[in-house]
């Protein structure tokens, strides 16, 4: 019998990618998001492709309540969780005054709430089997405060660190959690975000979704605490450690500005 991951927000971006790289290791899948036309037609796919069990639940994890319905619904079926990725989230951009508290709370829900309360669950059920791996997905957000993000950099922050304190309280008990931090990532989110004008994304050489899911699969079975993938990302973690908080709120808010036309 093939192990199962739950992935959530798996119809589109990293959380697409890491169905394929799961389903390509002989692993079912309950796939997770809001769009049940995306989720068709990527669980078909996958069960063609790769010969595996995919299935999909239609759920918007804004909602605590849908949350807890999926959790209690898969106690039901009897269907146990060996891999659980929290991917599902998104971001917004603008002066913290005057953006959308419906759009912001509805994120902190989602980014906060709703993988909280599954790395919770999850978890408990993964001890009592004695094995398991969780993969949270962060950012590179979650280092330094965020101005003209800043509630979407506090949701990152708050994800590095409960995932951390996580994996250390699960030591010994052969489940893991595993923090996935990516920096800029060409995946829906720049639309979603309304960042198409930020510096921050100007580049056009930054990495794809598959190449992300990879690194954060392979960190996740590795077991390691926290994964940033590419090298000057990692290298800036470091730095942002080192320079004051003045130095680094300065050099966020420049990146994030938008770009002069």
């Amino acid at each position: 019998m093939n192990k199962i991951a739950l992935i959530t927000g798996a119809s589109s971006g990293i959380g697409k990618e890491l169905a394929h790289i799961f389903a390509a290791n002989q692993i079912d899948l309950i796939l997770v998001a809001c769009s049940e036309e995306k989720l068709i037609i990527l669980a078909d796919k996958l069960k063609l492709q790769y010969n595996i069990e995919a299935h999909y639940k239609l759920a918007d994890l804004s909602d605590i309540k849908q949350a807890e319905q999926l959790y209690r619904g898969l106690k039901a079926e009897n269907i146990n969780i060996d891999y659980l990725v929290n991917n599902a989230g998104f971001g917004n951009y603008g002066f913290f005054p005057e953006t959308d508290w419906k759009k912001e709370h509805q994120m902190i829900n989602l980014n906060i709430t709703a993988l909280t309360y599954f790395s919770k669950v999850f978890s408990k059920d993964m001890i009592s089997k004695g094995q398991g791996r969780i993969l949270n997905i962060a950012s590179m957000a979650a280092f330094q405060p965020g101005p003209l993000m800043s509630v979407y950099y506090a949701t990152k922050a708050y994800v590095l660190f409960l995932s951390e304190a996580l994996n250390n309280e699960l030591k010994g008990t052969g489940v893991t959690c595993t923090t996935l931090c990516p920096g800029p990532t060409d995946t829906g989110f720049v639309d979603a975000a309304n960042l198409n004008n930020s510096k921050l994304f100007s580049n056009k050489n930054i990495p794809g979704a598959y190449e992300v899911a990879l690194y954060g699969y392979k960190a996740m079975m590795k077991g390691k605490a926290v994964a940033v993938p590419g090298f000057m990302n990692r290298l800036m973690v470091i730095s942002s450690s080192m320079a004051p908080r003045s130095i680094a709120l300065k050099i966020v808010r420049k990146m994030q500005e938008e770009k002069k036309k």
